[in-house]
């Protein structure tokens, strides 16, 4: 299972949230799980329970101290696969690169 999400707090004295960004990005790095970060989401890869349990836990860090939290998720549930955070990209690399020979 691959997840796509973002969270970031809300409703609190700064418009900057990188801080607190950060802090739930870092519950991604320390699960273990493979992940990325780009500018809006950070993708992370593994079977739904442990995938679900660190967006919580990222979830439950900007929680701590915001009085809200934004979370947009996506998911691509794909049984039996795996590798493909990387291996989608491959894919799509591989298209590209056919098509300009």
């Amino acid at each position: 299972m691959l997840v796509a999400f973002s969270v970031a707090p809300a409703g609190g004295e700064s418009d900057s949230v990188s801080a607190a960004v950060a802090e739930a990005v870092r519950v991604v790095r320390e699960s273990g799980l493979p992940c990325e970060t780009n500018a809006m989401f950070t993708n992370v890869e593994g079977e739904w329970d442990e995938v679900m349990a660190v967006v919580k836990r990222a979830v439950d860090v900007l929680a701590a101290t915001a009085p809200r939290v934004s979370l947009v998720l996506k998911a691509d549930i794909r049984p039996g696969h795996t590798g493909q955070l990387t291996a989608k990209v491959a894919r799509i690399e591989q298209h590209l690169a056919e098509r300009e020979r």
